[in-house]
């Protein structure tokens, strides 16, 4: 059979790469400048510390655990793109909107509770679709090299986002214009998304796997129930599933940056001013660490994972030091572990499951993160008040079971060797 000729031009692997990346960094500056204020902004339209808790819990966990949806439902329809689209537009107009909320009088802090909830998901609607667009193309210049290279332009976003709110709300006095301002790179991630995707030639009956999108050419069934199953991983590899468990038992010790930044605030290490430049210098670790763990997981093979545990038991013993500069290099170490989590990680996944059920794959994996993150977080933030040597040793029995499972992943496995 004979496919449809596409005769718009191509683009070359990298080409496609690095579109994706500016894509990410224009959004990333969106949702980072406002995460990096959203508990401040919530506080000043009457929220509680535990209402801003419930409601920053309760987005991440929408952002990771949706994605056991959205993941199957990108298989099964193909939909790649109109998913990727969808999830980046939620973003681009709930983060600008927020700009009007303190205009609302009390149905303000509804509304705001309502658009930072809408943002995360969107998160969870476009991630597992564009994780499977990105590493299918970057499959034909390494996996690593290629989303560690995406990461990287992502984090320049993430970097430059907080940086940007930081001076508008130091210019103006006020959150609001900063969240307003945030509509230019919003505006900038969906004009630059529309022309990738107008770019990217569609794949044919021939050479389904030509372009960015793997669409099936026979659709399937997306009914509840079908998806649902898919949700849970049916079909997907043994191995898969031990490297999520490890990865989510990594996550589980991997203390979140609001416990870190409560902690440096409350003891006076940081003053809360600082906070924005250190959590955009923790970006900036992300995005090094991200670009050169992918070279490496490129040219060493997955072994190159094994730094992950090692990075994460470092982070409490230094970020909750009382001596600042010390306290800086563990929130650095944390921004590397994350940009790791993000790139490298995603990486092995590809690698461990076939290609059509890579969105799949990734949505599995995050709910598995995500659930850790709660549990993690929970006790993370308990023991972070309570005893810092004991957060320490929990850190460490859970990276202890984070080692043993990745070398229960890559024992005889070919992705544990150099690719060349």
């Amino acid at each position: 059979m004979t496919g449809v000729a596409d005769t718009r031009p191509r683009w070359s692997p990298w080409r496609a790469i690095v579109g994706f990346g500016i894509v990410s960094l224009a959004a990333d500056m969106v949702y980072e400048g406002a995460r990096s204020i959203t508990g401040p902004l919530l506080g000043s339209l009457g929220a509680t510390a535990v209402l801003v808790g419930l409601v920053t819990g309760a987005g991440e966990a929408a952002a990771l655990v949706l994605r056991l949806v959205f993941g199957p439902l990108a298989d099964r329809s193909g939909r790649y793109w109109g998913l990727t689209v969808a999830g980046y537009g939620l973003t681009a107009v709930c983060v600008p909107l927020l700009a009007v909320t303190p205009f609302l009088g009390g149905a303000g802090l509804a509304v705001a509770c309502v658009l930072v909830l809408a943002e995360r998901t969107g998160k969870a609607i476009r991630s597992p679709s564009k994780s499977a667009l990105l590493a299918q193309v970057a499959t034909q210049v390494g996996l690593g090299r290629g989303l560690g290279v995406h990461k990287a332009l992502d984090q320049v976003g993430a970097f430059a986002g907080p940086l940007l709110v930081a001076a508008i709300i130091a210019t103006t006095g006020a959150i609001w214009p900063a969240m307003l301002a945030l509509a230019v790179p919003g505006a900038a991630a969906m004009a630059l998304l529309v022309w990738l995707q107008r770019r990217a030639p569609r794949p044919t009956v021939d050479s389904p796997t030509a372009g960015l999108a793997p669409e099936p050419v026979g659709r399937v069934s997306t009914g509840v129930r079908d998806v649902l199953r898919a949700g849970i991983g049916t079909g997907l590899p043994r191995e898969f599933f031990r490297f999520a468990v490890s990865s989510g038992a990594t996550t589980a010790g991997l203390v979140t940056f609001g416990v870190i930044s409560y902690h440096l605030t409350t003891t006076e290490v940081l003053g809360v001013a600082g906070v924005p430049v250190v959590y955009a210098a923790a970006m900036a670790a992300a995005a090094v660490a991200a670009l050169a763990t992918g070279l490496s997981y490129d040219r060493y093979g997955a072994r190159v994972l094994y730094v992950l545990p090692v990075l994460v038991v470092a982070v409490p013993a230094l970020a909750f030091s009382g001596t600042l500069a010390v306290a800086v290099g563990g929130v650095l170490l944390w921004g590397a572990a994350v940009g790791l989590q993000d790139s490298t990680v995603k990486a092995l996944v590809a690698d461990l499951v076939p290609a059509a059920q890579r969105a799949t794959a990734y949505g599995v994996f995050a709910a598995l993160q995500g659930a850790s993150a709660v549990v993690g977080g929970g006790v993370g933030g308990y023991l972070s008040g309570r005893s810092i040597p004991l957060l320490v040793a929990f850190v460490a029995a859970t990276q202890l079971v984070a080692v043993v499972l990745l070398a229960r992943t890559l024992r005889g496995s070919a992705v544990a060797v150099p690719r060349k």
